[in-house]
């Protein structure tokens, strides 16, 4: 890898003073450098992953539909196969647990004979990105949930109102989903209440990042997240949910003594010309509560 010169001090100062995260890896997968944007977005320092692979359940890439891919379709891997580049969106692993969305575009590293000697990968979040002057109005306002930083139920509840004004006068549609973590109890009594309070705010940074600019994710209460959604009907609002389940299925918070995992139950519905909001927060939490019964870490739809 000589040839790369991966070491020279220009290179490194350039690809540190990007936006996007950048890392090289051999042919092994081995990660040979990681720069300040990868640093900045994913939350591991390079001391942390130069030297290992990256198919060592660090990123743990995974797609829409929670499948890990990096003992499949690795797009590293595929790349390194036909040398032809590559992009896609995935969702890759935070230090802090949660799942953040990312697109990655994957270009091979050859030699002078054309020989594949490894990849550079460059990435960025795609997020519905939450603007810091948005939360610091929430938190003056005193809306703004002080644990998870999203959101509080005293917001939420005036959101809610606000669609319904809306719906009355425009007909604009709109939906919520009800989530709620399962066996989160056992959580604190297991690991302890420092634990419970990271789970919850690993769970809200994957609910935010991973929901439209138009959504609105809150903590509505204890382990209870509502998501408000706008424009979307039944059968979209639920692949919406679903994809969260996915997402936070795949989160992990790694404590001194364990790696912690969680499951998420939701529960899906849209407004209706005679609902109010009491009957429209009842409808929901009744659905949430039926996919507890089925057996939890599931989407329970319906209208």
């Amino acid at each position: 890898m000589k040839a790369m010169h991966f070491n020279d001090s220009l290179y490194r100062h350039i690809l540190d003073h990007v936006n996007e995260g950048v890392y090289f890896v051999d042919t092994h997968r081995t990660i040979l450098y990681w720069n300040k944007g990868a640093e900045r977005i994913s939350g591991y320092t390079a001391q942390e992953v130069v030297g290992s692979s990256c198919a060592d359940n660090i990123l743990v890439h995974i797609n829409e539909h929670g499948e890990e891919l990096c003992h499949g379709f690795c797009p590293m891997l595929l790349t390194m196969g036909d040398t032809k580049d590559r992009r896609a969106d995935v969702y890759l692993h935070h230090k802090d647990g949660h799942r953040i969305p990312v697109s990655v575009h994957v270009t091979p590293l050859v030699d002078e004979r054309g020989a594949v000697m490894g990849c550079v990968e460059t990435f960025h979040i795609t997020p519905a990105a939450v603007d810091p002057r948005y939360v610091e109005g929430l938190e003056k306002a005193a809306m703004l949930d002080p644990l998870t930083q999203i959101a509080n139920r005293r917001f939420l509840e005036m959101k809610i109102s606000s669609c319904f004004e809306e719906f009355r006068r425009y007909n604009i549609p709109f939906g919520l989903i009800f989530a709620d973590i399962d066996h989160f109890k056992s959580i604190n009594d297991t690991f302890g209440h420092r634990a419970g309070d990271d789970v919850l705010k690993m769970t809200a940074r994957t609910l935010t990042q991973n929901v439209r600019m138009t959504d609105l994710v809150g903590r509505w209460g204890g382990e209870e997240f509502l998501v408000i959604v706008t424009h979307l009907n039944l059968l979209n609002t639920e692949r919406l949910a679903g994809k969260l389940r996915r997402l936070v299925e795949k989160s992990f918070l790694s404590t001194q003594s364990a790696v912690v995992r969680i499951t998420m139950t939701l529960g899906v519905t849209l407004v209706r010309t005679n609902d109010a909001p009491e009957s429209l927060l009842e409808r929901v939490d009744s659905l949430m509560y039926a996919g507890k019964e089925q057996g939890r870490n599931r989407v329970v739809a319906g209208t």
